[in-house]
């Protein structure tokens, strides 16, 4: 069944996370990897602490405090480095599959959104320098409501803005707790399961899990 409606999250689905610190991995030293990581998972948890708080800031202030939290982590890392990682941020790498499955979905008459937690700012920046801006429909950041996902509001910036029913979209993420998010929206739902993670929302399950975008247009 082709859907009328794609939606990609941006982080960890569209662009590499991770490929900020990779620029740098040879001068941050040993512990850049978990640096990196450290950097994504405070960047989430203060998303997720914020929304619940009802104390929004945008997601580049929180990259920038979940940043620091990294470096207070891993005191071996320069903090000189600091510029030069956020400058890094703004012009993630996208995964190597991404143009050419989004150019086949847009060519079989789809819409193409993009829908994440990402400023506005940021997500034009990381857009135009993997060169796909132009394959979008629209771009949804949660600037628009000041909540983050999993908040269903945030999925019903799609639904309402095409005036869909949520059934008729497929939302793509690597993050799974956003796919559970969606899921209990009513979104159909495509887990990509970059790096083999196992499953931990049994009861919000995914509707297809792929190692890459590569197989959603045969679905």
């Amino acid at each position: 069944m082709q859907h009328s409606v794609y939606a990609f999250d941006a982080y960890g689905t569209l662009f590499d996370v991770h490929a900020a610190v990779r620029r740098y991995s040879d001068v941050l030293g040993p512990e850049a990897q978990q640096f990196s990581q450290i950097w994504r998972n405070k960047q989430l948890e203060y998303s997720w602490v914020h929304s619940l708080m009802g104390s929004y800031q945008n997601f580049w202030d929180l990259t920038e405090l979940a940043l620091d939290a990294a470096f207070h982590h891993c005191p071996s890392i320069d903090k000189s480095h600091r510029n030069a990682l956020l400058e890094a941020y703004w012009h993630l790498d996208c995964y190597p599959e991404v143009p050419m499955v989004l150019k086949a979905l847009k060519e079989s008459g789809c819409r193409l959104v993009i829908l994440s937690n990402g400023s506005p700012e940021m997500l034009s920046a990381a857009c135009k320098a993997a060169e796909i801006e132009d394959l979008f429909d629209e771009v949804f950041s949660v600037d628009l409501i000041g909540r983050y996902k999993p908040d269903p509001q945030v999925y019903d910036m799609v639904t309402t803005h095409f005036r869909v029913y949520p059934n008729a979209v497929s939302f793509q993420s690597s993050n799974r707790w956003d796919i559970a998010g969606a899921s209990n929206f009513g979104f159909r739902t495509v887990w990509l399961n970059r790096f083999q993670y196992p499953e931990e929302y049994h009861d919000y399950p995914a509707s297809a899990v792929l190692a890459d975008l590569t197989g959603l247009t045969s679905l």
